[in-house]
């Protein structure tokens, strides 16, 4: 039986050191502090496992080395982000390989789920296990590769739900990285070819979203000059069995809004130039300027002065009914508009205060405080927001009123029958 280690316990490491911990006794390491503390209470903030479960698993916390060496299993699960010019940061990752290096035992194993380009754990990871550990990759000690597919805020297609993509580095590895996730995940498991073919699997799972997304949102912006609603469009369209149920809307988070830049870094690396990944990619991340011009459009309309103008926005979290604040596009509608003078208020009853002061410098305020504003914009479908009824969101606006629902959560009829003008994507 492997002795498991899981190292990275956010959103995505987490939920597997939570399905191990139900087996046996596992390790989960991290250099958070406040993150040990919390997870020693009993408690997760991000939502994604309850306090009963945690309850429930015989999982150890720690940032010690030494306890980190009592694996020969390890899992690293950090995240993967981009930095301000979209190129992959793989600090956390090869941090981690770092810590992993120094615990590394002759005949370990040590599986990545974390999202990164092909070939990334081969030629950026092993080299650094090989330093800290002063063993042999593919001689002394083993790598595999599971790609995470947990879907932040998602209660249905949790990790034992989800059929798991592996590879190991020789067959007899990977058939002890299969079993060892076969033992947890009730979905069951794919043997990847290779390690390379599941890091390409796992990183075009998203690309292919992020540009079925940029397509809506460019068939968004051409309709909204047609005056035609997109909503409208694309109820029509989907009557057709074969057509696909995506919504236009902003693109943040961890993975659609960061993933293809992975696979973009690496292919420019070989001398391509994508075209298609990287023109979805201009479109998407456009969106929240797109918004917040149309927003300011509309305001002039009406006869709002922007400059001064109070302007309330509901969500910042990157999706509904999550608190992950990583990448969020909120933030881009909320500089536009502070660029051109209007007073910003922003609400959101999922998202630590403290980190989005810290992370966007923004002063998140309770939903009963709110004052009238001369624009309300409804960013993200939390489901507190979609209960709100029609007489709750005229009050939190001020006269001529005018709601910018950007999910197209509320019934547009109803809104313009109670006076509201109203603008969505």
């Amino acid at each position: 039986m492997r002795k498991i280690a899981v190292i990275g316990l956010g959103y995505v490491g987490l939920p597997v050191a939570v399905a191990f911990g139900r087996k046996a006794r596992v390790i989960g390491f991290d250099v958070s502090a406040e993150r040990l503390n919390e997870l020693k209470a009993g408690h997760d903030r991000t939502g994604e496992v309850a306090d009963a479960e945690l309850a429930a698993t015989n999982i150890v916390y720690t940032s010690d080395i030494k306890v980190l060496r009592e694996a020969d299993f390890h899992i690293i699960a950090v995240p993967t982000p981009v930095d301000e010019a979209n190129k992959p940061n793989l600090g956390p990752m090869l941090s981690a390989s770092e810590s992993v290096g120094r615990a590394l035992k002759p005949g370990g194993i040590v599986v990545f789920e974390s999202t990164v380009y092909p070939g990334a754990t081969e030629e950026e990871c092993a080299p650094v296990l090989e330093r800290a550990s002063g063993l042999k990759c593919g001689v002394d000690f083993f790598l595999g590769y599971s790609p995470e597919r947990i879907n932040p805020g998602d209660k249905q297609h949790t990790f034992t739900k989800i059929r798991k993509v592996v590879s190991g580095q020789t067959p007899e590895v990977l058939d002890i990285v299969a079993s060892v996730y076969s033992s947890v995940v009730e979905a069951g498991v794919y043997r990847a070819a290779s390690i390379k073919v599941a890091e390409a699997a796992k990183v075009i799972e998203n690309t292919q979203r992020d540009l079925n997304i940029a397509l809506m949102n460019e068939l968004a912006v051409i309709f909204d000059r047609l005056g035609i609603d997109t909503r409208a469009v694309l109820e029509a369209a989907g009557t057709k069995w074969n057509f696909l149920p995506f919504t236009p809307g902003l693109v943040g988070g961890h993975c659609i809004g960061v993933d293809p830049y992975y696979l973009t870094h690496k292919a420019e690396k070989i001398g391509y130039i994508p075209q298609v990944i990287l023109s979805g990619r201009r479109i998407n991340d456009s969106m929240g300027r797109f918004i917040a011009q149309r927003t300011l459009k509309e305001m002039i309309r009406i006869g709002h002065d922007v400059r001064g103008a109070t302007v309330t926005i509901l969500g910042l979290t990157f999706k509904e009914d999550c608190p992950d604040l990583r990448n969020s596009k909120v933030i881009d509608i909320i500089r536009e508009f502070r660029e051109f003078g209007a007073q910003v208020q922003v609400c959101d009853p999922l998202a630590s205060p403290s980190e989005a002061q810290h992370e966007y410098g923004v002063t998140l305020i309770p939903f009963k405080d709110l004052r009238p504003a001369d624009t309300l914009v409804v960013a993200v479908a939390h489901h507190d927001y979609r209960a709100l009824g029609i007489m709750e969101l005229r009050r939190l606006l001020k006269d001529p009123p005018l709601l910018i629902d950007v999910k197209s959560i509320f019934p547009r009829d109803s809104l313009e029958a109670a006076g509201i003008r109203v603008w969505r994507l």
